[in-house]
């Protein structure tokens, strides 16, 4: 009882360590497992382990193969909850140099760490495409910690984050496939056998996840499974299929869960969120346990096997060598620049997939005796933990040294996507400023991703925003909301975040008829609430530029805004295209001869034409 307490409470005590010094969970993870493990015995009186995940007669959690069991139900529903993550309507906006990460890196790693680990260890050449096939994947879960605090350009971060989580189910299916192969044929050339077990994963695996997605997503949209019952009933869903799939070809259940996330994920079912936010936090506990397990579950002579310069010889041919490889060959004729390459082939740390499956299988092969197998495992583990270290302690560093980070963020939060917010978020993108709308509205966002406008559904009272790696450049934030508390909670709870060239937010009612209350954050005048922004926007939904000659000319526009109901200031244009937000205290903006005043509403005719019109009266 106190070893299984102590698991869950060092498991989240990690995880919340890591979200303090904001690295990722699987490196506090595995350093526990390692010292309350194998290095836990070089101080206990009797040499025993502090933590024995498998039974050995007097101590242990897990009799026999039980560990085993538990590894493969936990990475299933690991590998489900990234199933639901994916949208293959995002897998078109990250570009062709994603495609071809998730299958010519994949290719180039998969035979360059074989051909790697071969010739340094001298294994077969079945243990090594096995060790190759498990260090594929890079995982969300160590990629994001890592790029949540670095600020990067949207194309960049957006690659590394989509390959992370498309990978995941690639590197598992490509590992499962190895090492049925493995066990089909005993380590020897692969032959029709072999080929009929793979057909029968592929066949029994998609056919499974493929139908009981549909069937869940059925009885969900029917309401056949009541509220209270939906994640558990979900969660029996997953294991049954994961088993069943199983049964009928052995390592085909984790395909099938992974197809049957997917489907799920791209179905529009009415509780998908709740469902996600449910399978976020188990899964979150599973890897807490999971991780410490398996890193407990090595033995001193395992981190013995690999205490040698072939480990830093094949680490250092995986990240200098192969992986720039792999993303070059990826990234010819995509546009991406040198330094946007360097960087994305810097960082490539491993994650909890590699490292759990290779528990799962490297721990099976080794009990069957195959030659070898001993050092997937550690190897595998060597692997993880160095490169999500090295990538945690150095990105930020090399970011700056390839010049991809960003020093001066521009891209602008919009709280709200109401049609007001639409129409101002496609002149900022038009203007070439990367721009986010946040909404809790679905149809809001569909709305403005039909603008090809960026947005995320979500509301500013959780703290999901604070986790999203596309906002990694956001340096402005405005609230355009009709509601006057959602306004003031963003700017209080965002603003540090993503608001350090500034924060604004519409002014209130009350605030609008006390002009002596407004406030420092107000956006575009004490006169526009959002009232008035959607009124004029309903009306005249287009957004005008004029070029001012002085200040006095800008202040003339702005107070005609103040007294009609036709136009209202946004921004302010410099003569080198760059935008400011026009706040609520507006005599504080610079003006120069040249500049443009950009406004929603009905078109104001430059001085110019102006002075047409009135000749064209006088001469009436």
């Amino acid at each position: 009882m106190l070893e299984l307490a102590g698991i869950i409470i060092l498991g989240i005590l990690a995880q919340w360590m890591a979200w303090k010094f904001k690295i990722p969970a699987i490196l506090p993870l595995i350093l526990i497992g390692l010292f309350v493990g194998p290095i836990s015995t070089m101080i206990s009186e009797d040499g025993t382990k502090w933590i024995e995940p498998i039974w050995n007669g007097e101590e242990g959690l897990f009799p026999g193969e039980s560990l085993f069991y538990f590894v493969s139900l936990a990475i299933a529903i690991i590998l489900f909850e990234g199933g639901l993550t994916l949208r293959k309507s995002e897998i078109g906006t990250v570009g062709p140099v994603i495609l071809k990460l998730i299958s010519v890196g994949v290719v180039v790693t998969f035979f360059g760490a074989g051909l790697a680990v071969h010739f340094i260890y001298d294994f077969s050449w079945e243990i090594s495409f096995l060790f190759s096939a498990l260090i594929i994947v890079t995982g969300p879960t160590v990629i994001t910690p890592i790029l949540r605090n670095i600020p990067l350009k949207k194309h960049v971060s957006s690659i590394l984050k989509w390959e992370g989580i498309l990978i995941d189910p690639i590197g598992a299916l490509v590992a499962v496939l190895v090492y049925e192969f493995i066990l089909v044929e005993g380590g020897q050339d692969f032959t029709q056998t072999a080929l009929i077990e793979f057909g029968k994963i592929v066949l029994f695996g998609f056919t499974f996840g493929f139908t009981f997605a549909h069937i869940l997503a059925f009885a969900i949209k029917k309401d056949v499974i009541p509220h209270y019952l939906l994640n558990v009933f979900t969660l029996a869903t997953v294991l049954g299929v994961f088993v069943l799939s199983d049964i009928f070809a052995h390592e085909s259940g984790l395909l099938a869960v992974v197809i049957m996330g997917m489907v799920m994920g791209n179905t529009k079912l009415p509780n998908l969120k709740e469902l996600l936010y449910f399978k976020e936090s188990l899964s979150v506990l599973l890897i807490s346990i999971l991780f410490i397990l398996l890193a407990a579950n090595m033995e001193m002579e395992d981190l013995l096997l690999i205490y040698n310069w072939n480990s830093l010889i094949l680490f250092g041919i995986v990240v200098l060598l192969i992986r720039p490889l792999g993303v070059i060959l990826s990234s010819l004729g995509s546009g991406l620049k040198i330094n946007e390459i360097a960087f994305i082939s810097w960082v490539g740390p491993r994650g909890i997939v590699a490292a759990g499956i290779a528990s799962l299988f490297g721990l099976k092969l080794a009990s069957e005796g195959v030659p070898g197998a001993e050092y997937i495992t550690p190897l595998v583990f060597m692997i993880v933990l160095c490169s999500v270290l090295l990538n945690a302690t150095t990105a930020r560093l090399f970011a700056k040294l390839v010049g991809v980070f960003i020093t001066n963020s521009e891209g602008i939060l919009i709280v709200g996507a109401s049609s007001v917010s639409r129409i101002i978020a496609k002149y900022l993108k038009d203007s070439n400023r990367h721009v986010v709308l946040v909404d809790n509205n679905a149809d809001n966002i569909r709305k403005a991703r039909s603008l090809g406008i960026d947005a995320l559904e979500g509301s500013v009272y959780s703290d999901d925003l604070l986790n999203n790696i596309e906002l990694s450049d956001i340096g402005y934030l405005m609230a355009i909301t009709g509601n006057s508390d959602i306004n003031k909670t963003a700017i209080d709870k965002f603003q540090k975040q993503f608001g350090e060239q500034g924060s604004f937010r519409l002014i209130s009612a009350d605030e609008m008829n006390d002009p002596e209350r407004n406030p420092e954050q107000g956006l575009f005048s004490h006169t526009d609430d959002f009232i008035k922004l959607t009124d004029v926007s309903r009306r005249y939904p287009n957004i005008h530029e004029i070029v001012l000659n002085s200040r006095e000319h800008y202040e003339g526009i702005v107070e005609i805004s103040k007294t009609e109901s036709e136009m209202v200031p946004l921004f302010v244009k410099n003569e080198e295209g760059d935008l400011k937000i026009i706040p609520s205290h507006s005599q504080e903006v610079e003006i120069k001869e040249g500049f443009a005043l950009v406004y929603l509403g009905k078109e104001i005719p430059n001085q110019e034409e102006q002075k047409k019109e009135d000749v064209e009266r006088a001469t009436e």
